[in-house]
This record gives structure tokens, C-alpha cells and sequence, in this order.
């Protein structure tokens, strides 16, 4: 069972993590293998990802109100609009990460969460996100978002469950490469993720319902409210300064990181 302080600073590095191009279960792996530290539990991962989920939804409250309403709209017999193809693009992106989650979700828990694994993917797609920030339109350009160009992103977050990649790293990844400019490439990254949480938290809910185990409420509230806090600050921030710094500190940074793992393995 974690500690108080223990539970503060991973919900800080859940929260941070999860919307930066730098793989949470890189950053998560580290406080258990160097400080020891015990598993958190499922409870708490919960928790988390419950404070995150909500983070991405009240930061982008408008635009999934306007989604909603157009998407209902279309349904309805209105015209189709951005917004309501915006939601079938979604959806349709969201369907290679279920399917990878559902027929591989236990071999990547059991073969692949390891040190080795995720020093070498937070290298190789660290240094990926750099070549591909390099081709980057600039702001105001670049091509429009499609169903082809939503279904190629959908793929790329497929591989997203593997330790290292980063879920929010691959997707803007592939959508850079695919022509989008900075900001669009990572609104829809983020607008992605919210069916990925809900979906993940989800299941993580019903094991442990599931597992009848007890919880300890004041904790995971905290851990809830500490996630969401830090995520919607690191969304924010990202996104305002990522015109003006671009990928490459997250690239340094992922090879650093990627040292660091491999002499935690070596050692």
C-alpha cells in the first residue's frame, strides 16, 4: 500500500504524463525499481484515470458540446458538419486500440512491461517524434483532417499499449507525418484520448468490482483531484507553447530517459 506522498507525486506524474509525448509507464516504472516503492494498486489507478479523463473533458467542455450537438443533429437528418464527422473520426480511431487491448492486452502485461522494452521504445520513439516534428507544417497549414488520416492515426495508437511509446507521443507522431501542423495534430490527440481513458478506466473499474477488494476513499479522491489538476495544467500549457518549442524538448528529454532505463537495467 503506498503512502500519502507517494500517492501525491504519482498522480502528478499520471496527470503529466499522460497528455506529454514522453510515456507514462516509463515515468511509473521508475519509483518501483529505484525507491522500491509498492504497487499502487488498482484502485488507485482508477482513480487516476479518472482525474485525467475529467481533466480532457472540461478542457475541451465547448468543443464536445458542439460535437454532441451537431453529431445529433446529423443524425437527426441535419447536415453533416466538421464537428459531427469530427465524432465518426473519433470513433472509427478509437476501434484499433480496442482490438488490440482486448486480443493482446494480457501478453503485453506479462512479455513486455520490463525495463529493456521500454527503454527501447521510449528511444525509437522518441527519435521518431523528432524526425517527425521536423517536417511539421507550420501553424495554419497543413492537410485537413479525414477519415483516411483519422483511421491511420486510429493504427498508430494501436501500438500504443506496448511500455514506451506513449499513447499521446505515437498519435501525434503519425499525425505530424501525415501532413497535420502542431495544433491539430495534437487537438486530435487529445480528443482521442478521451474514449481511450473512459474505456480503460472502465475496465479497470469492473476488476475491481470485480475483485471485491476494500478501498481507501480519502486517498483515491486525492490521487482523483491531484491527476486531473496536473493534467489540465500540462494540457494548457502544452498546447500554448507548442507552436513556439515544437517537439524536440520532449526528444532530448525521451533519450535522456531512455539512459537512464538502460542503466537501471544494466545495474
Amino acid at each position: 500500500m503506498i503512502d500519502t506522498s507517494q500517492a501525491i507525486l504519482l498522480a502528478i506524474l499520471q496527470g503529466l504524463t499522460e497528455f506529454l509525448p514522453i510515456s507514462s509507464s516509463a515515468h511509473l516504472v521508475i519509483p518501483s525499481l529505484v525507491l522500491g516503492w509498492p504497487d499502487q494498486g488498482l484502485a488507485f489507478d482508477v482513480a487516476v484515470h479518472v482525474g485525467t479523463l475529467a481533466a480532457v473533458l472540461f478542457y475541451y467542455r465547448g468543443d464536445l458540446a458542439r460535437m454532441a450537438d451537431s453529431w445529433f443533429r446529423s443524425l437527426l437528418g441535419g447536415p453533416a458538419t466538421e464537428d459531427s464527422r469530427l465524432v465518426w473520426y473519433l470513433a472509427v480511431a478509437t476501434v484499433p486500440a480496442i482490438l488490440v487491448g482486448y486480443f493482446a492486452g494480457d501478453f503485453i502485461e506479462d512479455r513486455l512491461r520490463n525495463l529493456p522494452v521500454i527503454a527501447t521504445t521510449t528511444l525509437l520513439f522518441g527519435l521518431l517524434l523528432g524526425f517527425a516534428d521536423r517536417r511539421a507544417p507550420t501553424a495554419g497549414a497543413g492537410v485537413q483532417l479525414t477519415l483516411l488520416v483519422a483511421v491511420l492515426i486510429g493504427l498508430a495508437q494501436a501500438i500504443a499499449p506496448i511500455p514506451g511509446v506513449s499513447r499521446s507521443g505515437v498519435t501525434i507522431t503519425a499525425a505530424l507525418l501525415l501532413g497535420m501542423n502542431r495544433q491539430a495534430a495534437a487537438r486530435f490527440s487529445f480528443l482521442l484520448s478521451i474514449p481511450v481513458i473512459a474505456g480503460a478506466g472502465t475496465l479497470k473499474s469492473w476488476e475491481l468490482v470485480s475483485s471485491g477488494h476494500g478501498a481507501d476513499w480519502l486517498q483515491l479522491g486525492m490521487g482523483a483531484l491531484v491527476s486531473g489538476v496536473a493534467a489540465y495544467l500540462c494540457i494548457a500549457l502544452f498546447l500554448r507553447l507548442l507552436d513556439r518549442i515544437g517537439m524536440m524538448p520532449f526528444v532530448y528529454y525521451r533519450v535522456l530517459l531512455a539512459i537512464v532505463l538502460y542503466g537501471l537495467w544494466l545495474a
